[in-house]
């Protein structure tokens, strides 16, 4: 069945036919609606979506692409990027788009590919400011920039408070009596996601009379064997740790782990702060204190400001979404 079988059944035109099934209702009446809309579902009809993106250059795909996968990492061990995921393809199916998931260890190399689906539209995840700029000036479609920041305020950016949350980390710590306070995260440098939930963290303790050292900075990631020797050195170092504010739920998780091993009691020796609250904090022993992000209202918010922008609306700057302290067991007064 074609569209010109269709309409000849209807006893319509060709571009009455089309535009029901692009949705321009308000280009037929209602009874040719109907007539159309009735033929297409008794016979089955399936639009060649190939051909539709030919004609109308679009080609309803939205990408969302994931960096920094190496060789020991994939998308789906890192929970985080699992929830995030899941709520940017509720967004975009909702919307009648297909979303396309690609995974890169850089994301400039991934424009000639999208430029070869001919995408609608983009959506980078965890991008530093320098890949941002290369992204921007490549590639053709609309694109919005997920837990990154933008230092000239060019690009659309969508995020969280992370200042707020790593301040709200050790003030938590603080205000339990700790004093002898770890920091672990990922390296970072001068600016990005973790740099600012760093200096939050930082200025808390400062606010506070607590200097935070190179001694107190422990580099971990999301794989579960280097986190629990982050616990390890934490456990076994002189400066005799309290607290540890960590960055990542994960991270947390494998962090209680490593002191355990070493025979330190969580919380009773030394207590542990996690960031995201993911659905392994409810999980964990003993259930893990964090710093919650809203990651449905971050895609939404995120999905808001592309689709704008496939529509004409150029959108920039950097949007936050507010953060919370979540109270569970893993933190003790000291």
């Amino acid at each position: 069945m074609t569209i010109k079988q269709i309409a000849e059944q209807a006893g319509v035109s060709v571009a009455s036919v089309s535009n029901v099934i692009n949705g321009n209702f308000h280009k037929v009446s209602d009874e040719t609606r109907k007539k159309i809309e009735r033929i297409i579902r008794e016979t089955d009809y399936r639009p060649n979506v190939a051909a539709r993106s030919l004609s109308t250059r679009q080609s309803r795909i939205i990408s969302l692409v994931i960096p920094n996968i190496g060789a020991y990492f994939t998308f789906n061990s890192n929970p985080y990027y699992a929830d995030l995921i899941a709520e940017m393809e509720k967004y975009v199916r909702a919307r009648d788009y297909c979303l396309m998931l690609r995974c890169v260890e850089r994301c400039r190399d991934i424009v000639p590919v999208l430029s070869s689906w001919n995408v609608d539209g983009a959506l980078f995840a965890g991008v530093s400011a320098d890949e941002i700029r290369a992204v921007r000036q490549n590639l053709p479609c609309p694109a919005v920039f997920i837990d990154a920041y933008c230092d000239d305020g060019s690009a659309a950016c969508v995020g969280i408070d992370d200042y707020r949350g790593g301040y709200l980390s050790a003030q938590h710590l603080l205000n339990k009596g700790h004093r002898r306070i770890a920091f672990a995260a990922p390296q970072f440098g001068s600016e990005g996601v973790i740099w600012e939930r760093f200096c939050g963290f930082r200025d808390a303790c400062a606010a506070q009379g607590v200097t935070l050292t190179d001694a107190d900075i422990f580099a971990v990631d999301t794989v579960e064997s280097n986190s629990i020797i982050a616990g390890n050195d934490i456990a076994l170092s002189a400066r005799q740790f309290t607290a540890v504010g960590v960055m990542s739920d994960l991270s947390a998780c494998g962090i209680m782990q490593g002191l355990r091993q070493c025979g330190k009691r969580v919380p009773d020796d030394i207590s542990v702060i996690g960031f995201d609250n993911l659905s392994i904090c409810s999980l964990a022993t003993p259930k893990l204190t964090t710093v919650s992000q809203d990651i449905e209202a971050k895609a939404a918010r995120a999905g808001d400001l592309l689709f704008a922008m496939m529509e004409g609306k150029p959108q920039t700057g950097c949007e936050k979404i507010a953060v919370k302290l979540i109270e569970r067991d893993s933190v003790a007064a000291v």
